[in-house]
């Protein structure tokens, strides 16, 4: 199924138990995509606190839920600032 169909199964609210398990499903899209995304980030040259930003975090948040999940032949300056 596309994500937009997901979304608006997600949405519809006719079935709560099909729309909760296509919530969780999108919920696991949207952290691939962000991994993905903070990943390119950090190829780029951002910083955390630059990512967090972006995000609408703290760089703590950011880098507490990443920092061990990004691939580690990326070249981070130092990995926890």
């Amino acid at each position: 199924m596309e994500s937009s169909q997901i979304a608006a199964v997600a949405a519809d609210t006719s079935d709560p138990r099909t729309g909760l398990r296509a919530v969780a499903s999108l919920r696991v899209l949207a952290d691939t995509l962000e991994l993905r995304q903070v990943e390119a980030a950090l190829r780029s040259g951002m910083n955390w606190q630059e990512i967090a930003d972006a995000l609408g975090v703290t760089r703590q948040a950011v880098h507490k839920k990443h920092s061990k999940r990004v691939d580690p032949t990326i070249p981070i300056s130092r990995r926890n600032s």
